[in-house]
């Protein structure tokens, strides 16, 4: 129990980082936390304007644009991104620090430093913490899912991963469920890293995902330095295998080398085992011929290659020819794309748990 005074606040936005917890825009707050960690909720205001980075999602997924003087609920997380910003969470917090807006879900921290084609983050001024009756700090881990070391019985898993960030993961998960859906499969959809944002688990929804889940449901703001990602995976899957889908598709954020330890679910027996298909997606024959051979060496093989590198009937024919993987390019020939999944899937005829 805190010795702090505790005040009561009203906000004008509220990120979707904080989703879990369904807060209302007048909460409780503290004003300093000598030991904070990622996924506590922070109220700050924004000092500066951004031309490129200024909007903010909301719990229901709409966007709002940030102007200086609002007061907006965030979370402290971490953030590595390749083409974006870089950021750290404080060790300690109170009322008038400066930190900064580091993705447009509302996860903050300090940023150390952004992509060039994006300017400055919006500077945030630190007001306080919200917190509970007795002066708690909340955290996003306060709602979160219950990890799981073992993950049962499973519908067949379609994994998505890529080089990097926009390297067309996200497309490629989208076009699968819609093609999926459209056959007649209940499908269900997740993104096991990456920092906390609603947009590809709602895009999910919108092409035909009829559950939807991500690593903030396991209380985790981004995926930044977590040791280990496969009980949080694990523990995502099994609420996606409550509502019996005939697939489950889950994209990696992010690439499989990087800061969001996406190299650790790859190191993972049972979630090896439970995947039916690999789809790799990159921008180029390097990254293409990256992602196989990394990956083989983990003992995993890529079935599929998707992404810009197959923008051009050109690339398809090259990987086919040079790494004897098939290649589909989703916004041309999702089609194609699924056929091609498919043909593991049912070759595969993953069953795990039983």
């Amino acid at each position: 129990m805190t010795t702090q005074a505790i005040n009561v606040i009203d906000v004008d936005k509220i990120g979707s980082a904080t989703s879990p917890l369904a807060l209302a825009k007048t909460v409780a707050l503290i004003s300093a936390c000598d030991s904070t960690k990622a996924g506590d909720v922070v109220v700050v205001r924004a000092l500066t304007d951004s031309a490129t980075y200024n909007m903010l999602e909301l719990p229901t997924g709409r966007l709002a644009k940030i102007n200086p003087g609002d007061l907006l609920i965030g979370v402290l997380g971490r953030r590595r991104a390749l083409k974006g910003f870089v950021g750290d969470v404080p060790t300690t917090l109170a009322s008038g620090d400066q930190l900064h807006l580091l993705n447009m879900g509302g996860v903050i921290g300090y940023c150390t430093g952004h992509h060039s084609s994006l300017g400055d983050a919006i500077k945030l001024e630190v007001i306080g913490l919200v917190c509970d009756e007795t002066g708690k700090v909340v955290n996003i881990a306060d709602a979160a899912l219950p990890l799981r070391t073992s993950l049962g019985e499973t519908a067949p898993i379609v994994m998505i991963a890529g080089t990097c960030m926009n390297s067309g993961k996200t497309y490629a998960a989208a076009e699968l469920i819609k093609q999926a859906t459209r056959s007649g499969l209940r499908v269900a959809a997740a993104k096991l890293s990456g920092v906390a944002c609603l947009r590809d688990t709602l895009n999910m929804s919108d092409h035909g995902a009829v559950a939807t889940a991500s690593f903030l449901d396991c209380g985790l703001p981004s995926t930044v330095d977590v040791a280990d990602l496969a009980p949080s995976a694990k523990a995502i899957i099994a609420r996606l295998n409550e509502v019996n889908p005939d697939l489950i598709v889950v994209e990696l954020g992010d690439g499989i080398l990087g800061g969001y330890s996406v190299d650790t679910i790859f190191s993972d027996f049972e979630l090896l085992e439970a995947t039916a298909a690999v789809v790799f997606c990159a921008s180029d024959y390097v990254g293409a011929w990256g992602g196989i051979e990394l990956l083989r060496r983990r003992g995993v093989d890529v079935d599929v290659i998707s992404g810009s590198v197959t923008d051009s009937k050109m690339g398809e024919d090259y990987i086919w020819s040079q790494f004897g993987v098939p290649a589909a390019n989703a916004r041309r020939e999702g089609a194609a794309l699924f056929d091609l999944v498919m043909e593991k899937v049912v070759a595969t005829e993953v069953k795990v748990g039983v």
